[in-house]
């Protein structure tokens, strides 16, 4: 049986990155490095986020991250938005429109309250109309807001 990872280019602090990745997720580890990366860092670091698999290769300059790869998260509620939001763009990381944000690396990460995703889904297309402009105005998503808004409030 085959296994699809996701392998994230960096320059030269992908350690830093995954370590920073597991702090804040559960179900989280670095599960293996190898040597020989520029520096003298690891060339290659495995680890699981929240028990799916990703890797990272140390490779240089010559790819920066873009937003063509990012990662979305699904969070339960407004604390857990803003705890990964804060823990994921510490140390100069950017905030971005509609939830979205770079890490200090360059990762894009949108950062979604699982009740976005209810309110866009609403049988009501008035309700729903009104969340998605009220999420289109945002950076961090605010689920309050987002109810307020779909309730024409």
């Amino acid at each position: 049986m085959s296994t699809t990872v996701p392998c994230l280019w960096f320059d030269d602090d992908g350690l830093s990155a995954a370590q920073r990745y597991v702090s804040l997720f559960p179900n989280s580890r670095i599960t293996s490095t190898s040597p020989g990366g520029p520096g003298g860092g690891p060339l290659t670091v495995s680890f699981t986020l929240d028990g799916r698999e990703y890797a990272i290769l140390n490779g240089g300059p010559s790819y920066p991250q873009s937003e063509a790869f990012s990662i979305q998260v699904a969070c339960e509620d407004q604390a857990e938005v803003d705890r990964l939001w804060d823990g994921l763009i510490d140390g100069g990381g950017a905030e971005g429109r509609c939830g979205w944000l770079k890490d200090p690396w360059g990762v894009s990460w949108q950062v979604v309250p699982r009740r976005l995703h209810e309110l866009l889904a609403d049988p009501d297309p008035d309700r729903a109309q009104r969340a998605t402009t009220a999420m289109l105005g945002m950076r961090r998503l605010v689920v309050a807001e987002l109810e307020a808004a779909a309730d024409g409030r």
